[in-house]
């Protein structure tokens, strides 16, 4: 079954996303997310110009062969860039796979090793009262996790809330990244009054989360995890950043409270030492970021024989085709843990129509063949590329800092 055609459509329903679609000659289309937030068109390109006319006159059954060709055959490997686009490839080859077969992704990846997919809904607020205001909102719509972030106190800004009533946050439309002022000291002091805050008000029936967006020392992250250790949290995300897979060992000693990490990863080669060290808890890879479901089962299967397991990245600079991709890994591991889900803005369901559901805190991918998951070009269409960007940090002396 040949490739035909490989098109890449980049589109900005509300966040500026990638899709890769690719047709064989038998006239069935499967779709891949490419999306490389505020990188965007670095990726189309290098799929445009490098991958795609390598992929007419291939075999599209021969995933494994495809993602090896695409990764050993390139001098340059890794990198967001490059495995971000053989993930789109990888994505699509195994919606045409499913097509083919009549079944579900997560039919052919083992079947279903859960009735469906636990995920975390994100909780904000400008203070304290609002952000406990916010995470009643999700218990009440069936959350049975909740990630909770709220403004520090004496920054203009902190990243990772909310505007209004929306499900999300988006990064600022602009030619250039908006530059936020950091304090490392204010937010180690409010953290814990946050976290403490919401178990006084609503006890330990549900699993609570928090971010550290990669702001912190090691020794500083340490510190952190042992003050929220009184309030159970299930994990904080990405404490320190992660180029030193050595450094978790600090945090390790200092604290019980779980450590997730990993949705910034390319490859397996990023997280090796973290995984079997046993340095981190949950593996925050992403299929989209980490060479679609092919490389991401090897991730999950190297973190399984270590005891750790899964917590895929799934904000909304990945599009819906990733969700769905995730969503289908998320029902088949042995060692799923909990995945990350936010609501994508409309008109994004009008270009990425669905088949994926949420009801009592659970997800669950769909039965239709394939993904469960198409782009409407026409749609997309209407809605060309935006400019946006996630912002960058300064301490308070104008440094620069860890995003």
């Amino acid at each position: 079954m040949k490739i035909v055609d490989a098109k890449v459509i980049v589109t900005c329903p509300g966040r500026n996303y990638v899709t890769l679609k690719i047709t064989t000659e038998d006239g069935l289309t499967g779709v891949g997310d490419a999306t490389l937030n505020g990188r965007e068109l670095a990726v189309a390109s290098y799929l445009s110009e490098h991958v795609c006319p390598l992929l007419i006159g291939r075999d599209a059954h021969r995933i494994e062969d495809t993602w090896h060709y695409l990764y050993k055959g390139a001098y340059w490997r890794r990198g967001p860039v490059t495995m971000t686009a053989i993930a789109a490839v990888d994505i699509a080859l195994w919606d045409i796979k499913g097509k083919v077969a009549g079944l579900p992704v997560y039919q052919l990846l083992g079947g279903a090793a859960r009735a469906g997919v636990t995920v975390y809904g994100h909780a904000s607020g400008g203070d304290v009262p609002e952000a406990l205001d916010d995470v009643a909102r999700f218990l009440d719509a069936g959350y049975r996790a909740v990630r909770v972030q709220a403004a520090v106190p004496g920054l203009d800004k902190t990243y990772g809330i909310r505007s209004g009533s929306s499900l999300t946050y988006e990064p600022a439309a602009g030619v250039r990244p908006a530059e936020d002022v950091w304090d490392t000291g204010a937010y180690l002091d409010f953290v814990p009054t946050v976290m403490g805050a919401v178990r006084d008000r609503y006890g330990f029936g549900f699993q609570l989360l928090h971010d550290v967006h990669h702001r912190l020392t090691p020794i500083e992250a340490g510190r952190l995890g042992r003050s929220l250790e009184p309030y159970r949290v299930f994990w904080i995300e990405d404490p320190t950043p992660a180029e030193d897979q050595a450094a978790f060992r600090l945090i390790r000693q200092h604290t019980t409270t779980p450590i997730a990490v990993g949705e910034v990863f390319n490859s397996i080669w990023d997280c090796q030492q973290l995984i079997t060290e046993r340095l981190i808890d949950y593996i925050r890879t992403s299929v989209s970021h980490t060479g679609g479901i092919t490389h991401l089962r090897r991730v999950f299967g190297l973190a399984e024989l270590y005891g750790v397991r899964t917590g895929s990245h799934g904000a909304t600079d990945l599009s819906p085709v990733c969700l769905a991709a995730a969503l289908h890994v998320d029902m088949a591991v042995p060692n799923f843990g909990i995945q990350e889900y936010m609501s994508h803005l409309d008109p994004a369901g009008d270009v990425f129509p669905h088949h994926y559901s949420f009801s009592d805190g659970l997800m669950h991918p769909g039965d239709v063949p394939g993904l469960g998951v198409d782009i409407d070009e026409d749609q997309a269409a209407k809605y060309p590329y935006d400019p946006k960007y996630l912002p960058v940090n300064r301490l308070r002396d104008g440094t620069m800092y860890d995003w």
